[in-house]
């Protein structure tokens, strides 16, 4: 497909409610992927679903005291603590239901820095936005034949609907539920531009919000033109912070007791949990996770999640010190050490680790490279005085290296936009769903910022856009 005008991009996105209030660079191109990346990229996909396959055994095994390894003894019960501090013992009670054993998110993002070591694995995210967004500059970029847009035509939104609909397999052209929280309202939108997507084939989908549901004799239903429909799946678009802010919360957990709706991604707290990454670098797991992911699995994630730490503030007895970066030299005995770090040894992340509203939106991210002292001093702070309710981790910071790409500069007005390679940092979100114990790569968003940015995400600075397959040859 051609290379789009600046104004065949500014009908399109001020055509669609979906961009209301947004705006972002614009590009003529999707960004390039080179074969042997889409490889790579389908093998992370399948390594982030044994993830966390591998981490359900772990939390599952830790809250019942049970043993970890096949033929060495280790009880992790503090595994279990981590992850369900802060969290309603309703939730917690849910998330360990036998109901729910082998239930995973049907839609898993993770985050990828593009370094000059390769990619890095900063997050997973198992509520992501951008499934709608994604989708349409797919369609954007590559109309409905392209085969070299990754996710072209409707592959992304067909895959995305039947990851849902294999939660009822006896259930014919079942009612989908997007229900979208007025704290994830920002992203109804493009749910609302998904769900019109599917309705167009003749699918029963519907983006909707928590107060448009309502219980009748034990099930789900929400009004279509007056009448009542009954609805099989709910797709919650929400944190599950923001669940106890739902009226119908109580009414849509019976009604998933009951077998009456199936809901994704599942309600368990430890599947959104960012320490789970620093868990898989834990000194005292190494062992767990070379039993429960397969080999090659298990080295691709060592390459790519940056080294995690937990910021746990609990007394140390004298002359133990914590498993974390060293600070002139030495490791450290409280995590207050890391106040005196240098600039240098600041090349680390503060995060907290989820349940908490600043949990998403890179609203809670401290660099402590690219920040003050005392703005470091308070992120640390913070991160132990929240700890025991809210955890946060530690990463090493890895940077993504400057790569090029084409973009629109603004002129004066009445003047063509002027198009020129414009020097940046990169992160790619690729976006897998899961359907029978596979994951499909369905697309990507790459999200490409200013070089003088440390933390990407989505920006005005930045361009959004989709990925095409192009051989080096």
């Amino acid at each position: 497909m051609p290379d789009l005008t600046y104004e065949q991009l500014k009908t399109a996105f001020g055509s669609q409610a979906l961009f209301e209030d947004k705006t972002w660079q614009l590009s003529p191109q999707a960004w390039p992927l080179t074969p042997a990346q889409v490889t790579e990229l389908e093998q992370i996909g399948a390594a982030c679903l044994e993830f966390h396959q591998a981490l359900e055994t772990l939390y599952l095994r830790s809250a019942a005291g049970k043993n970890l390894l096949r033929n060495k003894p280790l009880l992790a019960p503090w595994v279990a603590d981590y992850l369900d501090r802060g969290k309603p013992a309703e939730l917690v009670r849910h998330a360990r239901d036998p109901k729910n054993r082998g239930v995973f998110p049907t839609v898993l993002r993770p985050d990828l820095l593009l370094t000059e070591e390769g990619f890095a694995l900063t997050e997973l995210d198992s509520v992501p936005g951008g499934i709608g967004l994604t989708a349409f500059l797919n369609r954007l970029y590559g109309g409905e034949t392209d085969p070299s847009i990754l996710g072209h035509g409707a592959a992304m939104v067909e895959n995305f609907y039947q990851s849902l609909a294999a939660l009822r397999p006896g259930t014919r052209n079942p009612l989908i539920a997007i229900v979208v929280s007025d704290e994830a309202a920002t992203y109804r939108p493009e749910m609302q531009w998904l769900a019109e997507q599917l309705q167009r084939l003749g699918r029963r989908v519907y983006c909707l919000r928590p107060d448009q549901l309502f219980p009748l004799g034990g099930e789900l239903f929400f009004d279509v033109e007056g009448t009542p429909e009954k609805i099989d799946i709910i797709y919650r678009f929400f944190e599950l912070f923001d669940w106890a802010n739902l009226r119908i919360a109580a009414e849509i957990m019976e009604s998933w007791q009951s077998g009456a709706v199936s809901i994704a991604p599942p309600m368990r707290h430890f599947q959104e949990e960012k320490l789970a990454l620093a868990l898989f670098h834990h000194h005292l797991l190494p062992e767990f996770w070379a039993e429960h992911l397969g080999r090659h699995s298990l080295e691709l994630l060592r390459k790519l999640i940056p080294q995690s730490w937990i910021m746990d503030p609990a007394p140390l007895p004298p002359g133990a010190v914590l498993a974390g970066p060293r600070v002139g030299g030495r490791m450290l005995v409280d995590w207050r050490d890391l106040i005196a770090a240098s600039q240098k040894e600041r090349d680390l992340i503060i995060k907290i680790s989820g349940f908490h509203e600043t949990a998403w939106g890179a609203r809670s991210v401290v660099l402590g490279s690219d920040c003050s002292r005392e703005e470091w001093q308070q992120g640390i702070e913070q991160a132990l005085r929240l700890a025991p309710t809210n955890l946060h981790i530690l990463q090493e910071y890895r940077k993504p290296k400057r790569l090029t790409h084409l973009l629109y500069e603004k002129t004066e007005a009445g003047l063509p936009a002027v198009v020129s390679a414009k020097a940046g940092r990169l992160r790619l979100c690729p976006y897998y769903f899961a359907v029978g114990g596979q994951v499909k790569l369905s697309g990507a968003l790459a999200t490409f910022c200013p070089p003088d940015k440390k933390i990407i995400h989505g920006m005005q600075d930045a361009a959004l856009l989709p990925c095409r397959v192009f051989s080096l040859s």
